[in-house]
């Protein structure tokens, strides 16, 4: 057939997403989801036009608060998706980190609507308009009652994770001592107040409430500053509130590992390290993949004679425990016994006490040297004028024959020799004698100045 370079993938990208949002549609779960999503999207269109009539920031910082209840709601729809997703290929260790990323921008996105207010709150302070206070009780009311309504009935399991695992707010920490003096009064309401509030429930009251005083304030005085007041509180209150989510959410992307479980698994893996067999554990690596889901890999070093499977088997049942998605790689010990010599040993070579091995390699091919001067013959320059008749790095290992039993007889006798006795022991010019000699020896030196070695006079 025809073969077509530079085909197009058969489905684009809204085509994808569609076929993804069908599939989520499909489980009765997320029609409740998408319910909420409707209702939220006529919520936030009532309240923005509220916010244009009014005149009151504060109302839209308060607005900015549902908008984060649609973010909350695709979410949830995203955690359904990863659960029916499987994993791939391409995706090993699944899809929960999408839900992990649509916390962290849900959150950031929340972050700079109040960044946002601050900065428009700055600018009212100095040229204060007046706010009309029709429909600004109104809105609040509607925008808090759909909040509760929202974070009460939708079961969203990420945020409620996030909102547990992460560091409290400035917000709940004020609410929390204030809850324990009135629980200290009526002990009844220790069940609600403690040990800490949902940060959403708290954001949405805490919002409400601000909005009630600046409606009284402005009915009673004409306090039209208070407004701005109490949207700089709504915007505070917000970042305060999401800012240790991002930074939890952040720190799971980051592939970090949770600080409550440090000393967990440094327990487990002291317990792994004295099983039976096991020599070393290293290159640990342990990392949150997903809310509540820990991920790690490990290598252990073991015995040679060391049954494998057995090891594997009893690693991975103490770290399972506490890591659900775990590599271990097992390898055996891997030490080489230390060789004597490295050349090879003639075959007249029988006591190897009686003789010492110089290994002597050669650092440079035998081809490229000269035999003559051990230099590299270099074919377009001229023979060197003088060539000392000295082996080279190419020669083969010398072998010195040791004469006596001690052992730093490298062949002589210690005493005094006559001079024609060192000859005669071979240590002159290499080849002759028993074996090759050192060529420092003194043989056929010139006895007469100015005469070569073969005895002639020089020119």
């Amino acid at each position: 057939g025809t073969i077509h370079l530079f085909r197009k993938s058969q489905r684009s990208l809204v085509g994808k997403l569609t076929h993804e949002f069908r599939l989520v549609a499909a489980d009765r779960r997320s029609w409740k989801i998408l319910l909420f999503g409707a209702i939220n999207l006529i919520c936030i269109g009532f309240l923005l036009m509220w916010c244009s009539s009014t005149n009151s920031i504060a109302l839209t910082a308060y607005t900015y608060l549902t908008i984060f209840d649609l973010f909350s709601l695709v979410t949830c729809l995203i955690s359904y998706w990863v659960m029916m997703k499987k994993p791939s290929p391409v995706y090993s260790f699944g899809f929960e980190r999408f839900e992990v990323l649509a916390v962290f921008a849900s959150t950031v996105l929340a972050q700079l609507g109040a960044l946002f207010i601050l900065k428009e709150s700055v600018e009212r302070f100095l040229e204060q308009p007046e706010i009309h206070t029709g429909r600004l009780l109104v809105g609040t009311f509607v925008a808090l009652f759909f909040n509760l309504f929202t974070m009460l009935s939708i079961k969203n399991k990420p945020f409620a994770y996030v909102s547990e695992a992460a560091s409290t707010s400035w917000l709940q920490e004020h609410v929390a001592d204030l809850s324990r003096s009135i629980c200290g009064i009526i002990p009844g309401l220790s069940s609600i107040f403690l040990p800490r509030m949902n940060p959403f429930v708290l954001i949405d009251i805490a919002g409400a409430l601000a909005l009630c005083i600046t409606y009284m304030l402005i009915e009673i005085n004409n306090y039209f500053a208070v407004d701005t007041a109490s949207a700089i509180a709504i915007a505070l209150m917000t970042f305060g509130t999401m800012y240790p989510m991002s930074v939890y959410s952040g720190k799971v992307l980051l592939q970090t590992t949770p600080p409550h479980v440090i000393g967990q698994l440094d327990k487990l893996l002291r317990e792994v390290s004295t099983l039976d067999g096991v020599l070393e554990v290293r290159n640990e690596h342990f990392w949150t993949l997903g809310f509540g889901t820990l991920a790690g890999s490990v290598h252990v070093r073991i015995r040679r004679d060391a049954n494998e499977q057995m090891v594997l088997a009893h690693v991975t049942n103490r770290l399972y425990t506490l890591v659900s998605t775990l590599t271990v790689q097992i390898f055996k010990d891997d030490w080489i016994r230390p060789t004597l010599s490295s050349v090879p040993i003639a075959n007249n070579i029988l006591n190897l006490s009686d003789h010492h091995i110089i290994p002597m390699p050669s650092l440079k091919p035998a081809d490229s040297l000269n035999p003559v001067t051990s230099t590299p013959a270099k074919p377009s320059s001229p023979p060197p004028e003088f060539s000392f008749n000295t082996p080279g790095k190419n020669v083969s290992p010398v072998i010195l024959l040791n004469t006596q039993t001690k052992p730093y007889g490298l062949g002589f006798n210690h005493g005094s020799a006559p001079y024609s006795s060192v000859l005669s022991q071979g240590l002159g010019i290499p080849g002759m004698g028993a074996a090759q000699g050192f060529r420092t020896g003194f043989a056929n030196v010139p006895s007469r100045y100015g005469t070569n070695a073969r005895g002639q006079p020089r020119p």
